[in-house]
C-alpha cells in the first residue's frame, strides 16, 4: 500500500469518526487557552442570606459559569441545623457531601440522609431543600447549571420547623 492510500484511508477513518481535518488544519496550531489556577480563599465568600437560609451557612464560591462550560460550582457549609429554603435550578444541580451529615428533600417525598462521598442529582425544575443534620454540621460541593439569562437558582418558601422535624426524626431512627 503506498504512502498516499495510507494517508487517504488514515483522513477517511478520522473523519468518519468526527475528527475531520483539511490541509490548513492539519499544518497550523491550534489555538490554546491558558490554564487557570484560583489559589483557594482567593475568591470571597459569603454567609447564606437570612431569607435564604434558615441557621448559618457559609458559601465559598469556587467558579463561575462561562460560554464553555454553563455552570457553576462552590463550597457551602451549614452549621448543624442550618439549611436552605426551598428552590429549584433552571438547569439542574449535582450536590456531592464532602464532610459530616445532611438531609436532602424533594417537594412531596420523604427526606433522605445524605453523607461524605453520597452524589445528589437534582434535576431542573425540581422543588427541594438541604442541609445540615441537627447535630453535624455538613459541607457540599455544587455543581449549578445556568441558564440562558445566568440564573441558576429560583429561591421560594422557606423550609419550616415542623418539615426539618421530619428530618430529624430520620436522624432518630438510625
Amino acid at each position: 500500500m503506498t504512502t498516499l492510500m495510507k494517508s487517504a484511508l488514515y483522513t477517511a477513518a478520522l473523519s468518519s469518526a468526527g475528527f475531520a481535518m483539511d490541509a490548513a488544519s492539519a499544518q497550523s496550531e491550534p489555538t490554546v487557552q491558558a490554564q487557570q489556577v484560583r489559589p483557594q480563599g482567593s475568591q470571597p465568600g459569603m454567609q447564606g442570606p437570612q431569607q435564604l437560609f434558615t441557621g448559618t451557612a457559609q458559601i465559598a464560591p469556587l467558579f463561575p459559569g462561562t460560554a464553555e462550560i454553563n455552570a457553576s460550582g462552590a463550597y457551602v457549609t451549614f452549621e448543624a441545623g442550618a439549611r436552605t429554603a426551598w428552590h429549584t435550578h433552571p438547569k439542574g444541580q449535582h450536590i456531592i457531601v464532602t464532610q459530616g451529615v445532611g438531609y436532602t428533600q424533594q417537594w412531596g417525598q420523604p427526606v433522605t440522609q445524605i453523607k461524605v462521598g453520597d452524589v445528589v442529582w437534582c434535576p431542573p425544575g425540581v422543588k427541594h431543600w438541604h442541609g445540615a443534620a441537627a447535630d453535624s454540621a455538613m459541607t457540599h460541593l455544587v455543581v449549578t447549571g445556568q441558564d440562558e439569562e445566568g440564573r441558576n437558582v429560583v429561591w421560594l418558601e422557606k423550609v419550616s420547623d415542623a418539615e426539618y422535624s421530619g428530618a430529624r426524626d430520620i436522624n432518630n431512627e438510625q
